[in-house]
């Protein structure tokens, strides 16, 4: 593995700090996660026409810029340093991988340039209270279900040769302003129950969507509530659902390495704006930066957000090169770039004095990320069992060797 940074990502990272340094700033952050949609449409524009970020990890031939998994990580990073609120990582991330992995030609040519443009963004709704089993990150996925019925979720049922859907989805990332979901329902009843992959037009008649309150107001989330509305099935109508749940695995595995960047980018800037404050506030006469127990303090919150930058990256190349021996390295990863986030905010809040808690300073938003992230794609213990499982280390009571 070459760790080294070729011209092109050097360039992606650099131009995308500035553009997120100039518009991103603490002020338009807090005015973007209070505005309707979440997010500033603005700089979300902005990010797709001019650094064509949208369709960063999309090929050419559908209006992307053919850039891999990896690219994609380390521009997350950089959004994960600036907390910048936008529909990257629901569109570009969770949906579009899906809809180019099987989704028919027509739907992809259809789907994906407007995608790539920006100017279509897009969610994954998916039923259940956790995210993370159905992509395979913190259990294996083979027994999921979509529901239906008195187990809730969405069902899909045929009427008049169309698909509708009925059911809510309680955890959607952006679903009350992408353009596009992508709902899974439950079909076939229940003596012969599978799960298959939906397209609904955001605001498809029967569709409710209602923003929730969130711990990480960064990334807004929102109750999608479908009463039957007319949906298109993703994939061809005689493909089954063998490769439904394989897809969101694989999904899940490049997911984690980009989480993982994301939160790394965000544990670097606030061990960044820790170590200039520490330098500035001054007690007893003399900076407390100087003193011997914050400096070790601030020395292992460096060594945990470095090793964690170091698992991430290898995370992210493994799943662009599509190396097999390394692809269950994305849970791993994830887990310990959350912790490393975990750390620094709290460190941060901390050797902030009594102004780091405080809703005015961003220090607690550096925090609720990490707690958010948690929630929604961990906790790190559970990525770890997951990926020891599916490495078979403790197979039959014994380590595996």
């Amino acid at each position: 593995m070459d760790t080294r940074l070729t011209a092109e990502q050097d360039e992606i990272r650099r131009t995308l700090r500035e553009l997120l340094h100039k518009r991103c700033g603490p002020p338009e952050l807090r005015t973007a996660v209070d505005s309707p949609a979440g997010h500033d449409p603005l700089l979300w524009s902005a990010l797709a026409d001019r650094l064509g970020l949208a369709g960063l990890a999309l090929p050419e031939r559908y209006g992307g810029v053919g850039c891999s998994v990896t690219e994609l990580a380390l521009a997350c990073e950089e959004t994960g340093r600036a907390l910048a609120p936008s529909p990257l990582l629901a569109t570009c991330v969770l949906t579009a991988p899906l809809i180019l992995a099987l989704g028919t030609e027509a739907q992809r040519a259809g789907l994906l340039p407007r995608l790539a443009a920006g100017s279509l963004t897009a969610a994954l709704a998916v039923p259940g209270p956790e995210l993370t089993a159905v992509l395979g990150l913190t259990c294996d996925n083979s027994t999921f279900s979509a529901g239906g019925g008195r187990a809730g979720g969405v069902q899909a049922r045929r009427v008049d040769g169309a698909w509708q859907l009925y059911g809510q989805v309680d955890q959607v990332l952006d679903g009350h302003s992408a353009g596009l979901l992508l709902v899974a329902a439950h079909t076939g009843g229940f003596a012969r129950s599978r799960t298959r992959l939906f397209l609904v037009a955001g605001d498809a008649p029967g569709a409710v969507r209602t923003r929730r309150t969130a711990l990480d107001a960064t990334r807004p989330q929102a109750c999608v509530q479908l009463r039957d509305v007319r949906a298109e099935l993703l994939g061809e109508e005689d493909a089954g659902d063998a490769a439904v749940l394989p897809a969101l695995a694989a999904l899940g595995d490049g997911a984690a390495a980009v989480l993982a960047c994301e939160a790394v980018g965000a544990a670097d800037r606030v061990l960044e704006r820790t170590v200039e404050y520490v330098g500035q506030r001054e007690q007893f006469g003399r900076p407390i930066g100087s003193f011997q127990a914050v400096k070790h303090r601030l020395a292992d919150v460096y060594v945990a957000v470095q090793a964690a930058r170091s698992a991430a990256y290898h995370a992210a190349w493994a799943v662009a090169h599509a190396f097999a021996a390394e692809r269950a390295s994305g849970g791993p990863a994830l887990a310990q770039a959350l912790e490393a986030l975990r750390c620094a905010a709290a460190e941060g809040i901390q050797l902030h004095g009594g102004i780091g808690f405080t809703w005015e300073h961003d220090a607690q938003l550096y925090f609720k990320r990490a707690a958010g992230d948690e929630l929604l794609f961990g906790p790190a213990h559970r990525l770890r069992d997951r990926a020891a499982e599916a490495a078979g280390l403790f197979a039959g009571g014994e380590a595996a060797l």
